[in-house]
């Protein structure tokens, strides 16, 4: 399965909202679990066996919590039995069809 997920805080008191350390704490879990992963602007991705990648996203998102006062979770799952890889393969397989373009060209 792959999951797309975007944790922050609220409540950090800090005045110019910045939430990068939280998210920082996120995603060294991410890292550190040995999956594979992709973490872009505004989502990490995170591929595996569906418990093993839940237990990641809870894990980032306690982390989350030590920041603030509350936690904000979006997540988005493909749940394709049998398919590994995806993290990357999904990727080619799109730039293959629109016929390799460079990635950001739209």
């Amino acid at each position: 399965m792959l999951v797309a997920f975007s944790v922050a805080p609220s409540g950090t008191g800090r005045a110019d909202g910045s939430v990068h350390d939280a998210v920082a704490a996120a995603v060294r879990i991410v890292r550190e679990s040995g999956l594979p992963n992709r973490t872009t602007s505004m989502f990490t991705e995170v591929e595996g066996e569906w418990d093993e990648v839940f237990d990641v996203v809870r894990r980032a998102t306690d982390a989350v919590g030590e920041y603030g006062s509350r936690v904000s979770l979006v997540l988005k799952a493909d749940i394709r039995p049998g398919w590994s890889g995806e993290l990357d393969a999904k990727i080619e397989r799109l730039e293959t069809a629109i016929g390799g373009a460079d990635e950001g060209a739209a």
